[in-house]
Formats: C-alpha cells, structure tokens, sequence
C-alpha cells in the first residue's frame, strides 16, 4: 500500500533538484576551512548557498550564519540578550517552538523573568498585548512568523515596530513560514530570523540564523572561527549546499507551490461537512495555505491518527504521551481550547505534491474511520 504523506509541517521531502545539487558533495569530500584546492571548492559552495539564502530573505549575505537547526538558533539568540546577567525579563508567545520555550523556562530557572502572551480565541497573537508586557528591563520579544500547529500566520511587522519602540530587540522563528509564504526578512522588522531546510523540501541538519546588521550577538557554539566567530565547528557542506538549492526553488516557485497547497487545502476544508461535528481551528485569521487543524466532535485524535497509519495516511496530533499520561499541546492550551477539543484535533499539512488522489483517498478514509470511533465511543443501550 502507497503511503499518503501529510504531515509536511514536521518535515518535507528531499526535493529531487535539491539531492541532485548535494550529490557531488556528499560524494566528495573537503573541509570549507581547509586553504588547499579542495577547501577552497568547499567555502565557495558554502558562499553560493549564502547568497541563495540571502537572496530568499532579502538580506545580505554576510548577517546569514548557518547552524545545524533551527533549535540551535534560537537559543543562539536567547543565550545572546543573556550573556553577562543575572536578570532581566522577556517576551514570548506562549505558543512558540519548544526551542523557545524551553529555554525561556531555563533562563526563568537562572533569575530571569519571562511573560508569556496567550494569543486570541482565533490563533493570532494581538500586538498590543505584547506591548502591555513590555518594560524597561525587556531584552528580547519573540514570536514566530507562523504557528506550527494551526497555521496562524503572525503580525510581526507591527510587534517589532512596539518593540523597537521600546529599544527592544526581536526574534522571529520563521521556520514554518519558509515555503509556504512569500515575505522579506528585512520588512519584518525583526532583528533575528531563523529557518530550517527540512521545512521546505531541503536536508535535515542545515539551518541558519539571520542577524540584521548592527544587532548584538553571542556565539552559542565555541572553539573555531567558522562562520566569521559566530558559530564553531565545520561547516556540513552538503548539507548547506541543499539548504541553499531548496531556498532557490522556493524563490522562484513559492507562488505556484502556495496555491496548489492552497487549492488541496481550501478542497479538504470544504469537504469536511460529509462527516459532521467538525471545526477547524485558526480559520478565520491569516492562515498557512497549506495547514489544516481540525477538530472533530466525539473522536480521540490519536486514536484516528493510528487508524488512518494503517490506512497509509500520515498525519499528526498536537497531543502527546508523557509517562502514560496524554497532554495537549501548548498551543493549544494557550488558545484556551476546551481539553475534549483540543484531543480529538488532527494536523493535516499538506505539500507543493499534494494530489487530488490524495485528497480522495483522505476523505474515503476519515469518512469511514471517524464514523467508526464515534459508534465504538457511544453508550451501549441497556438491554
């Protein structure tokens, strides 16, 4: 049985041009730092995929570091406005990535304090509550472009505007955003972007951080000067060099992969009134075009998801099993999502190769299944 993959907002596949770029990389070796002919061909495949990163966000090459997630850049930055005190306070979404929410919880364990904006019933994080929080000793908001779960894309042009405002600096977590939707780091108005290639079809282990010129940075990662000092250790060139290609395509071909997602997407949504008793969450903000979050009535998600794997059909929950216990998701709580809803809720996250087909043998499968669970979860008459 071919296997139905939608579940693009954990990672994507390696796009065929992206492996064929890599190839002669991966097959011959060199180190980027090394100064003989081989290093020399290496650093220069490395300044190709800066420029093609570069080229993506609209920024300039030298403010893109690469690092190997971005996990990493993100607590690159947090470490950053941290470096050097005992205290201070920051700002963040309480729906951000894990990456920084936990080290926000981290910094809270070492002295600092952090307020966490809940955002609206609707998934989007309001700009003047972001504002309320911030004071004279903020040294850093964050809040992602674009949430992982639900698709909620953020305002954060007018957020970094506040900020600036206050002489606070911003991080930006685009990682979900790349690939989906066009837009220009630089008219952001963030002062720290990160993206991750295995978002947007590139290899997984090849990320980069971008720092607007100016902005104050701290090397997570010491013991070399790579990357001009800002990030230690050698460079994966393969890897980079993917990450380079995938923001290539996705500059030229970004409006033609978000309205196919679009379109998959907008088709799946519409049909969802064959099987009753659902919603879906983040509909009527900004939203990813390619990200469905749907609740349905009466059904365990997780128990759906496993029934739709044995289908062949991929997808997510936003709850997981911690010791025996299942949990909702952050972003989830932070919508203020009744716990019923938020655990009968399924990610659907389509990709530019999303098929009709596809789109078919989802709906025949959730048709059978969920009418299925809500008979099994129904009271047995008394006989």
């Amino acid at each position: 049985m071919e296997t139905v993959y939608l579940d693009h907002n954990a990672t994507t596949p390696l796009e065929p041009r992206v492996l064929a770029a890599m190839m002669p990389w991966l097959e011959g070796g060199g180190n980027a730092s090394s100064l003989h002919s081989y290093g020399r061909r290496c650093r220069e495949a490395v300044e190709i995929a800066r420029d093609q990163v570069a080229s993506l966000l609209g920024v300039g090459p030298p403010e893109v570091v690469f690092t190997a997630s971005g996990t990493e850049a993100n607590n690159a930055v947090l470490r950053t406005v941290a470096e050097g005190l005992d205290s201070g306070h920051l700002v963040i979404s309480a729906f951000e990535h894990p990456s920084i929410l936990a080290a926000a919880r981290r910094l809270e364990e070492q002295g600092f304090e952090v307020s966490r904006v809940d955002p609206e019933a609707s998934g989007r994080i309001a700009p003047e509550a972001v504002a309320e929080e911030l004071r004279d000793d903020t040294l850093l908001v964050c809040l992602m472009l674009a949430n992982n779960e639900v698709g909620a894309v953020q305002p954060i042009a007018e957020v970094s505007r506040l900020a600036h405002e206050r002489g606070v600096p911003v991080l930006c977590d685009a990682v979900q955003a790349v690939g989906k939707i066009p837009f220009d780091a630089s008219e952001l108005g963030a002062d720290y972007l990160t993206i991750g290639a295995h978002k947007f079809y590139g290899p997984l282990g090849a990320a980069a951080l971008w720092i607007r010129r100016g902005a104050a940075f701290s090397p997570l990662l010491v013991g070399g000067s790579h990357e001009r000092h800002r990030r230690a250790g050698t460079l994966n060139v393969p890897a980079i060099v993917g990450l380079g290609a995938a923001s290539a395509l996705v500059e030229r071909e970004i409006d033609q992969w978000s309205a196919a997602m679009r379109r998959i997407r907008d088709g799946f949504e519409s049909r969802l009134s064959a099987l009753g008793g659902t919603s879906v969450h983040a509909a009527n903000v900004a939203r990813l075009p390619n990200t469905s979050n749907v609740a349905f009535d009466g059904i365990d998600a997780e128990a759906l998801m496993v029934r739709l794997d044995l289908r062949g059909l991929a997808v997510s929950t936003g709850s997981a099993c911690s010791s025996g216990v299942v949990e909702i998701s952050e972003t989830m709580r932070a919508m203020g999502v009744s716990e019923a809803q938020a655990l009968g809720s399924l990610r659907i996250s389509f990709g530019k190769d999303s098929t009709e087909e596809a789109l078919d043998r989802l709906m025949e499968a959730l048709v059978e299944e969920v009418e299925t669970l809500r008979r099994l979860g129904e009271p047995e008459v008394a006989r």
